[in-house]
């Protein structure tokens, strides 16, 4: 793979090799068991978004482990790693796609990016194969998508909790609710997806999933450009408060069910932020490594096996505050992390393939309903 020359053009994080060829590596093209030709040219080229849990020693010691020299082309989130495969399609630059996830995987399949990989997997949770169990793609991690509100202030006195989505189209709620937008972030684009399920599945025949975003728009919601945004900058209850640029005007926003863990793993088993449970308003979200069509296929899936070894994976909510997709790997007790985080009982239940097949029907619809208020 020619990927010297194109480098020149993209701003990337290099780290460098720490350690030296475990063998040498014959940089010659070579044949896998599925037919795949690729040139074993000694490199690993990442395309990910800002993966917290892609830490200079994991990336070290994958490097003194394999040989292999890795390099990383950080782009803003999900969206962009999905818009860089498609756009470079046929003409690669990259060795392993991380960061996909279950709203954004299916398309890329359905687009030939990706390559299967070869990748030996061990002890992955039955929860982290339901949305995708197939060659392209092996999950890394896996949370739950749902509201968190702050129990400082929505605590049946100033504010009343929301029973049902349709409470936060209330007066008292108007303009005190945060969401990442389904059209820049992978959060949004997920509770967004939640939503089609659980307008579905109400007992309004009346009224679908676009009525409430057109009520929410009128109720004057706050759509951000991604999850950093919602959480930091405009929600009250979480670590936002100490981050510079904070504004503090929203009660709700649309984050993980396990933030008020992170906070209180954090904050030495404190959070004033709770996630709501509310049947079929959570999605579950895996994310995904994934080896790229005309890369480095060895490499790729050297490095998918290392991702998902139980001396890394399991370090998965401590470096990434996110779930191991292992059996039997749960939340640290310490510091209230699993205390403070909830699994819901019901998420909403949305395949891949539809999410694959409806979501650009559905921003389209998004947009008509936040314009409509």
């Amino acid at each position: 793979m020619k990927k010297t020359a194109l480098f020149l053009g993209i701003i990337i994080l290099n780290l460098s090799i720490s350690g030296c060829l475990s063998e040498e590596i014959d940089d010659n093209t070579v044949e896998s068991p599925e037919q795949y030709e690729w040139v074993d040219d000694g490199e690993l080229v990442i395309v990910t978004y800002d993966v917290y849990g892609l830490t200079d020693e994991m990336i070290s010691q994958f490097e003194n482990e394999s040989g292999y020299e890795v390099s990383m082309l950080k782009l803003d989130d999900a969206g962009s790693v999905l818009d860089h495969l498609l756009q470079h399609k046929g003409l690669q630059i990259a060795d392993l796609a991380i960061g996909l996830d279950n709203t954004y995987l299916q398309t890329a399949i359905d687009n030939n990016v990706f390559w299967e990989h070869t990748a030996v997997l061990n002890n992955i949770s039955e929860s982290a194969l339901m949305p995708y169990d197939g060659p392209f793609a092996a999950p890394f991690d896996q949370g739950y998508m749902c509201l968190n509100y702050d129990t400082s202030v929505v605590d049946g006195e100033n504010y009343t909790i929301p029973e049902s989505l349709w409470d936060l189209t209330n007066e008292e709620w108007k303009g005190k609710v945060a969401i990442p937008s389904p059209e820049t972030s992978s959060p949004g684009r997920a509770f967004m997806t939640a939503t089609t399920d659980y307008f579905s599945h109400d007992d309004d025949n009346q009224t679908d999933w676009t009525d409430w975003w057109t009520a929410m728009s009128a109720n004057e919601v706050i759509i951000t450009t991604g999850w950093s945004e919602a959480y930091e900058t405009h929600y009250t209850g979480g670590y936002g408060e100490w981050t510079d640029g904070y504004v503090g005007d929203a009660h709700v926003v649309v984050s993980y069910c396990h933030s008020p863990g992170v906070e209180s793993w954090y904050n030495e088993n404190w959070t004033k932020s709770a996630a709501l449970d509310l049947p079929r308003a959570a999605f579950h979200q895996v994310e995904y490594a994934s080896a790229i069509e005309g890369g480095n296929l060895g490499a790729a899936s050297a490095f998918i096996e290392y991702l998902l070894s139980p001396e890394v994976n399991s370090k998965m909510p401590i470096e990434n505050s996110m779930y191991s997709v292992l059996e039997g790997v749960d939340l640290p007790e310490e510091n209230g992390y699993r205390y403070h985080s909830i699994i819901p009982q019901q998420t909403a239940m949305v395949n891949s393939t539809t999410i694959a097949n409806s979501m650009e029907t559905w921003l389209e619809q998004w947009n008509t309903a936040m314009v409509d208020a």
